[in-house]
């Protein structure tokens, strides 16, 4: 059953389409799980405000996904570094600008907050090789002064699939 979309780009006499959100075809899977487990992860989704165990399923293998191909050092990732650091500890403000600086090809934006008196959150998101982010967000981390750091690297779900990505066409233009 295709239900109603307020959205006309969604209006559509597709089978694939199902309340806004395009779909490939569906494949019903059995797996056998221990009884515990399964509950423990019923009660774990069901906080995480999950509907039913397949969209749960669904995002348990696309992160895995993304997982692989994030890994691939030439894979085009998309991603943030977080940051908490020291204001006070000398310099770290400064050697953060400059990292920034020399590594401007992978930095599309940051954002700054000043938490307490002495610490600083700082949010950079960061688009390029999977390798190069990796090292961007290393120097950073290990900069004296950064209390905390951690890099987070994702890529568009249709990145997954190599023949969608082969098939994408369009003007536009993509950041590099």
């Amino acid at each position: 059953m295709i239900l109603p979309s307020c959205y006309s780009e969604f209006s559509s006499s597709d089978p694939n389409v199902v309340v806004g959100v395009r779909m490939g075809v569906l494949s019903r899977i059995g797996i056998a799980i221990d009884s515990d487990l399964l509950k423990r992860f019923d009660r774990s989704i069901q906080k995480s405000g999950y509907t039913n165990r397949s969209e749960a399923f669904r995002d348990l293998i696309r992160d895995r996904l993304v997982g692989e191909q994030t890994a691939a050092p030439d894979a085009t990732v998309v991603g943030t570094v977080t940051l908490i650091y020291d204001h006070h500890e000398h310099g770290v403000g400064e050697k953060l600008t400059d990292l920034q600086h020399a590594f401007h090809h992978l930095v599309v934006s940051t954002s700054h907050a000043h938490l307490d008196h002495e610490s600083c959150l700082e949010v950079l998101i960061v688009h390029g090789k999977s390798a190069e982010v990796e090292q961007f967000a290393d120097r950073l981390i290990g900069l004296k002064g950064v209390q905390h750091g951690r890099l987070v690297k994702t890529v568009p779900v249709h990145a997954l699939d190599t023949a969608k990505k082969a098939a994408h066409k369009h003007t536009h233009k993509h950041p590099r």
